[in-house]
């Protein structure tokens, strides 16, 4: 287990495997670097790096009450980026930290980044308005603050269910995997938790993607109820310079979880071209 200091002194926790080129994953809400243990374990047996951190006041990493914003986010994915010094490096960001990737790369630029893969994500925008009819109205986000003050536990109780689609007529449900959920959830600080909220759902990520001029594989399921297909990687794609998209028919939000073995094998063949 490893911790380094960002910039302004908050403890940021991480895991780094392996040698060869490096894939560095980032996690989405409420989630941790945890969530990707399977695919750190699938592509470190074929000779890459692998590394992930727990976003600030999520998991491990410190738990502060000011600064639980998308730009800090992007700036400690760079401090660790920096400081293992990574160089042509696959960014991975599931949901959450799809917009992270983005705004990275918004402030940071490509130098250390070779590609990019954005699986559930957030951008452009999730919020709807008069100019993005497709995205869910502010009462979808007030309703999860309410859930999150109130009573978290039960909340990501909930929420794991639509989150891997196990509410579906067809679904192999997994306790396991809802319980895993709950769990790296309650690890993390409330009020950080609540914070990012904003961060995932009212941030417009458009200037980011169009900064994004390395090859960016979009992969979305079309049946993912957190994240909707049609107000996020289906407007991003047309957004990003060398952007494509891979659609998983009924697929769920947490397609790596879900279909790990196709997930990590698309990757894998986007990552070798």
């Amino acid at each position: 287990m490893s911790y380094f200091t960002a910039s302004d002194g908050v403890e940021i926790f991480y895991k780094s495997f392996g040698d060869g080129q490096p894939i560095v994953f980032s996690h989405g809400w409420p989630l941790t670097a945890d969530a990707w243990e399977g695919q750190m374990l699938f592509f470190g047996m074929r000779g890459y790096r692998v590394v992930a951190h727990d976003r600030r006041s999520h998991g491990r990493s410190q738990q502060v009450w000011d600064g639980n914003t998308m730009d800090r986010y992007a700036d400690d994915l760079a401090e660790l980026l920096e400081l293992l010094d990574l160089r042509d490096a696959v960014l991975v960001g599931h949901s959450t930290g799809g917009g992270e990737v983005a705004r990275y790369v918004g402030r940071h630029g490509v130098g250390r980044v070779a590609k990019a893969v954005l699986v559930g994500a957030v951008p452009p925008i999730m919020l709807a308005s008069s100019s993005n009819p497709e995205g869910l109205p502010m009462d979808v986000f007030d309703s999860t603050r309410a859930g999150v003050a109130s009573n978290r536990s039960q909340f990501f109780k909930d929420l794991a269910v639509p989150f891997y689609g196990h509410n579906r007529d067809d679904a192999k449900r997994s306790a396991g995997l809802e319980d895993a959920f709950w769990l790296q959830g309650m690890e993390g600080g409330l009020k950080g938790l609540y914070d990012c909220i904003r961060e995932f759902s009212e941030l417009d990520y458009s200037p980011d993607l169009a900064k994004m001029t390395i090859p960016t594989l979009f992969i979305h399921g079309d049946d993912d109820q957190i994240v909707p297909l049609a107000a996020s990687a289906r407007k991003a794609v047309r957004l990003t310079p060398q952007g494509e998209l891979l659609v998983y028919p009924g697929g769920s939000h947490g397609l790596a979880q879900t279909d790990p073995e196709k997930f990590n094998h698309d990757v894998l063949a986007f990552i070798k071209r």
